[in-house]
């Protein structure tokens, strides 16, 4: 069956309306069409180029790192020198004026946000990247536009064909129906799941805020418009597009509205879609949810979804491993799950978001923990509020009836970098160093390729002077989001800073890792149960050939056995790639020293 019989299968299953489907058909033939030349020869050449071992990511605000895309594009010899090959570029398409969600309230997403440049910028931008093989991906809100969104702006108008792009009713009888079984998003900013808007005298579904209008997907040329939308971006260069929220994208009454089925057949049709029209073109999944139905917006070996999703999974576990020095939550969700061979993991230790402290608690059950106060010690933990805490995080959408909430933070400072340098502990700075490198070897080693929040390479901490602009005040996640500083990153090539220390470390865990095809995103992992609960054991491994990786959890020396090391590993004499330290596997321990992780392979002299 080819691509378009697939599509017509599931747009009709949907929407059971040939002349939209038409319709749709035509808009893929146009873009097709359009494709550069360039942009094809990527399409024959580089269709799987995110499994690449090479791939190292960077996600930042063009404004926060370098101020517009022209001078971005001056920037280019840093990712180089760092190693970086991928840029994730937060919303840069034109958002409302005023409060935008962090550029998440999209109102054009034909043209740039004005104060970043222009639709040229940005494409010269890209060409600039392409010439030193750094691949970009860019947000596309795909639940949601801005009120000042055309169609918004049509509907509010009366236009009743526009209003049916939207999910909204004339009185409060349904709003409170799906209330009762929608979870609330932001509680505390934005109650309730809808917004009355007197103009027309309409509830309007609003899942994320009043200024934020859910697309209604049941309306198959809500489909389309998206479509057309996606591919216009596609055939700007674009190598990913991060597909925005995508749990939230059909609305049922009398269930929460999240990871509905019809959602994955919106997806398998955008995977198509784009599989016929801009091959090389990869679709990233933000789906912020249970691990169980996160991994289900890959699809499957036949019918693919997403090929590349966020691990926000990976990320809880991290960090409940150092607050609790107990790796075995890492070790059985890196097992838990099988993934397609066509998809793989972005991971990483912090993003844009807030830290949300959902975790697999069948396994939390299985250690004896309760996960309910468990939530609450990690909760109170990085929030700075638990006794012994070395982070300093904050605490975000806090629910005083459930007592839940979610954290903020860069990661130096909810590993404890900021404590260290307020109390004056040169052991601790040291310590937290230590921490945070170890979480940075822990993303490049796992499945997927790493996602580095900028910033965190030179070890920043939390900036508070977000509460002073009113844009950005009401929003705790800015606290996270500094304006880089290119004068402490200086440092970065001064010995004995701790941008030093953090950027070096980083700087030479790349380039080993880009030698390395055993950290390609299709080879083989597991994780190994070594008996002890501190040190997490990850085995990558390609055809006969096998590579380990050992990382202490503790601020104590830990003792590893080398029994199940010994049974897996095709040698005796394993060296580390990162301290040029040699282990036999024959001895009945391996050392690591306080947050000692390593990198090993066989011998070549066996």
């Amino acid at each position: 069956m080819n691509n378009r019989t697939k599509i017509r299968e599931l747009y009709m299953k949907l929407y059971h309306n040939e002349t939209a489907l038409n319709e749709l058909f035509e808009c893929m033939d146009s873009y097709k069409s359009l494709r550069s030349k360039d942009l094809l020869l990527m399409d024959k050449n580089q269709k799987n180029w995110y499994f690449g071992q090479d791939i190292v990511g960077m996600t930042l605000y063009t404004d926060l790192f370098a101020g517009n895309l022209k001078k971005l594009s001056q920037k280019i010899d840093y990712f180089n020198d760092l190693g970086i090959t991928f840029l994730h570029l937060m919303p840069l398409l034109k958002p409302r004026d005023g409060e935008n969600d962090g550029g998440y309230a999209v109102e054009d997403y034909r043209n740039i946000d004005p104060r970043l440049g222009s639709i040229d910028d940005f494409t010269k931008l890209l060409k600039d990247l392409r010439k030193h093989d750094i691949k970009v991906c860019i947000d596309y809100v795909i639940n949601h536009v801005a009120k000042e969104h055309v169609w918004a702006k049509e509907a509010l108008n009366h236009d009743k064909l526009k209003q049916d792009y939207f999910i909204m009713y004339d009185t409060d009888e349904m709003p409170n129906r799906f209330n009762r079984t929608v979870p609330e998003v932001l509680p505390d900013k934005c109650p309730g799941n809808f917004t009355y808007y007197p103009e027309i005298k309409k509830y309007v579904f609003t899942s994320f805020s009043d200024f934020q209008w859910d697309l209604n997907f049941q309306n198959p040329y809500v489909f389309n418009g998206m479509t057309d939308n996606l591919l216009y971006l596609a055939n700007l260069g674009v190598n990913m597009i991060r597909l925005d929220a995508i749990p939230f994208m059909w609305k049922q009454v009398d269930t929460t509205c999240r990871n509905l089925e019809p959602i994955h057949d919106l997806l398998k049709m955008f995977n198509l879609i784009k599989e016929d029209v801009c091959p090389s073109l990869a679709l990233l999944g933000e789906a912020i949810v249970e691990p169980q139905e996160i991994v289900k917006y890959f699809g499957n070996e036949s019918d693919p979804e997403c090929e590349v999703m966020y691990n926000a999974n990976l990320m809880v576990d991290i960090y409940n491993a150092f607050a609790s020095r107990d790796v075995r939550l890492i070790t059985i969700d890196a097992n838990r799950f099988q993934i397609p061979h066509r998809g793989t993991w972005m991971n990483y230790v912090r993003c844009h978001d807030d830290i949300g402290w959902g975790f697999n608690e069948q396994a939390i059950k299985s250690f004896g923990f309760d996960p309910y106060l468990h939530k609450q010690f990690l909760i109170k933990f990085y929030g700075n509020e638990h006794p012994g805490s070395f982070s300093k995080g904050e605490m975000y959408q806090f629910n005083p009836l459930t007592r839940d909430a979610r954290t903020n933070g860069t990661l130096a400072s909810l590993l404890g970098l900021e404590k260290a340098i307020e109390s004056k502990q040169d052991y601790r700075r040291y310590e937290s160093i230590r921490r945070i490198n170890l979480a940075h070897a822990l993303i490049l080693t796992y499945r997927g390729f790493p996602l580095i929040y900028s910033g965190d390479e030179i070890a920043s901490l939390n900036d508070q002077s977000y509460k002073l602009d009113p844009d950005k005040m009401r929003e705790g996640r800015w606290v996270h989001r500094p304006f880089f500083d290119w004068k402490r990153s200086k440092n970065k090539d001064l010995m004995g800073t701790v941008e030093y220390d953090v950027y070096q470390n980083l700087k030479k865990l790349i380039d080993i890792r880009k030698k390395l095809p055993f950290l390609q995103g299709q080879a083989n992992q597991y994780a190994l149960d070594l008996n002890n609960m501190s040190v997490l054991g990850l085995i990558r491994q390609i055809k006969t050939q096998t590579f380990f990786a050992l990382f202490n959890f503790s601020e104590h020396t830990q003792w590893v056995k080398t029994d199940h090391l010994r049974q897996l590993f095709n040698g005796v004499i394993a060296i580390d790639l990162i301290q040029g330290r040699q282990f036999n596997l024959n001895d009945e321990t391996i050392e690591l020293s306080p947050y000692e992780f390593v990198w090993c392979i066989k011998d070549k002299n066996q």
